[in-house]
């Protein structure tokens, strides 16, 4: 292994080959390719790109780099989010897919910053464990028909060492590198599809919408060249999603939608997915709306969460203290920065600074009006939920711009909402 001569190669924008990064990755993974040498060929990667032959070479690389889970014969469909502020959507869109009878296994992350991780969310559920062995998420596969949980560390592990590094050496953006993180993981997982919710906006990992489309479409080639059945919606996250961003208050938030209820935002996008997992699993002639309606979806989230030990019925946690902002005007609500909510969840104590971190699972924000709708000096805004009373001056800060009001609009009508999904990208497109 010459690790500077490969370093050399990208440094003076040339391609790699597959062998060597086969070989640069086996011994990154096993500690024979020091940190700082790793370091300097992914900084060639961002400033020089990789070819789609390049990018799907590195993927394989850290699949092989661990286990890839063989699931058998079982209808599997899989979601997977760019993340986002008040992306609550795995919750009831998981439950929802598989009371269709398809097999969702939705391995999930922690949050860090200001997007709030799945499993961070669950664990504010009373007894709800997210670390399931192989042969546990199998058996609750079979069983229930979903499961979210934490992806093992057997499972390219590679991309676990690799990403630690990339956080630490602003290698983190590059649409080849993120593309192949996201895409090794979702592959070794074993789905048999998989649906991709790429995400533009100031909340959004990548605002520009042109950079998420050129990473919607990196992924969808790599799961098609992987044998993956990959499509991909392109979802604003401009706002944020719903009407709360932390960790229990977006459990609650889910469970209504559940319910049949919830924010309208939330439900056109947990529809919007659970169309195209459910075409993709071969029921494209179902309404998955009706499964929310009846409560089959709400039947199989009760499931889920007995399976791994939580209780359904349990009192999500309360915040120690509470605070609300008011409107100084009246108008309508034109814009509410997505970015600003998102800080302020995380200063409120929902997200974490570095990995490890613990959280507050009371901890987050809750908003009282949406987009387009009429506001009244006075009325509450916000709700910021704490646990440290001392953190609100700092969440204020983060909102302080965040919600735009404007003129009160003439007449009776308020402006329509234009729709969360901007794009769709399948295999094959230009």
């Amino acid at each position: 292994m010459d690790p500077i001569g490969v370093i050399e190669v990208k440094r003076d924008g040339r391609e790699l080959s597959t062998a060597q990064i086969a070989e640069i990755i086996e011994a990154f993974t096993a500690g024979d390719v020091a940190p700082e040498q790793m370091s300097s060929l992914l900084m060639a990667i961002v400033l020089n790109g990789m070819g789609r032959r390049e990018t799907a070479d590195w993927t394989a690389a850290m699949i092989d780099s661990g286990v890839r889970l063989d699931l058998g014969d079982l209808p599997t469909v899989d979601k997977h989010s760019t993340g986002g502020v008040g992306d609550k959507i795995t919750l009831p869109l998981t439950p929802l897919v598989a009371s269709y009878g398809l097999v969702v296994p939705q391995l999930s992350g922690r949050g860090l910053g200001h997007t709030g991780g799945t499993l961070d969310k669950l664990e504010s559920i009373r007894g709800w464990r997210a670390e399931l062995s192989v042969d546990e998420m199998t058996a609750q596969l079979r069983d229930v028909g979903a499961v979210i949980c934490a992806a093992t560390a057997d499972l390219a592990p590679a991309d676990r060492k690799l990403y630690a590094l990339r956080d630490v050496t602003g290698t983190v953006a590059s649409i080849p590198l993120i593309a192949s993180s996201i895409m090794s993981k979702k592959i070794a997982e074993g789905t048999r599809a998989l649906v991709l919710d790429v995400k533009s906006g100031s909340g959004a990992f990548l605002p520009s919408v042109d950079d998420a489309r050129e990473l919607a479409r990196a992924m969808v080639s790599l799961g098609a060249d992987a044998g993956v059945d990959t499509r991909a919606l392109l979802t604003d996250m401009s706002t944020p999603l719903g009407r709360s961003a932390g960790n229990a208050v977006e459990v609650a938030e889910s469970v209504e939608v559940l319910a049949g209820g919830g924010p309208s935002d939330v439900v056109e996008l947990t529809l919007a997915l659970a169309r195209e997992m459910l075409d993709a699993g071969g029921l494209g002639d179902v309404d998955p709306a009706e499964n929310l309606q009846n409560g089959r979806a709400m039947d199989k989230w009760r499931m889920m969460i007995a399976a791994q030990g939580g209780d359904p019925d349990a009192p999500l946690p309360d915040p120690r203290h509470v605070h609300e902002v008011r409107a100084g005007s009246d108008g309508v609500l034109v814009s509410l920065d997505a970015l600003a909510v998102g800080h302020a969840a995380w200063r409120l104590g929902a997200g974490r600074s570095r990995p490890g971190e613990a959280v507050s699972y009371a901890a987050g924000v809750q908003w009282h009006v949406g987009i387009g709708e009429r506001v009244r000096a006075g009325q509450t805004l916000f709700t910021l939920h704490a646990d440290d009373a001392s953190r609100f001056d700092a969440a204020l800060d983060s909102l302080a711009e965040a919600a735009v009001i404007g003129d009160a609009v003439i007449g009776d009508a308020e402006p329509a909402r234009r729709s969360l999904v901007l794009d769709r990208v399948v295999s094959g497109c230009p």
